[in-house]
């Protein structure tokens, strides 16, 4: 079975979402680091963390405009665990397990099979 036309775009935009989800996260973290060491008002990494979680809110919001079905493209956000490790593990160096990749791989299955073979 394909995907199903009308889900393309919104799926597209929670894909992105997802990015930017976890790139938020990764700049609480570094943000979160730095709380007592600078003033709350020069953290910028918290600051543009927030902005972005309201770029994936209105992404979100748009998918859904579009047609997105719920029971479709919120699945998709599931990728943002990969997203996290991938930079835990590229940029801070995090030690990585062959469990963490296994379930990587159970992610993109079940997001796979939501995305292509979820009813019209």
């Amino acid at each position: 079975m394909s995907l199903q036309p009308s889900q393309t775009i919104p799926i597209i935009l929670n894909l992105i979402a997802a990015v930017l989800g976890a790139v938020g996260q990764w700049l609480y973290k570094i943000g979160g680091a730095q709380l007592g060491l600078i003033p709350l008002y020069k953290n910028w990494q918290l600051y543009v963390g927030m902005v972005l979680f309201c770029v994936v809110m209105v992404l979100f919001v748009i998918a859904f405009k579009l047609g997105g079905r719920l029971s479709v493209v919120y699945p998709v956000y599931a990728t943002t665990f990969i997203w996290g490790m991938l930079l835990a593990v590229i940029i801070d160096k995090e030690p990585w397990a062959w469990a963490q990749i296994g379930g990587v791989c159970l992610i993109v299955v079940g997001v796979s099979i939501v995305a292509s073979l979820s009813p019209s």
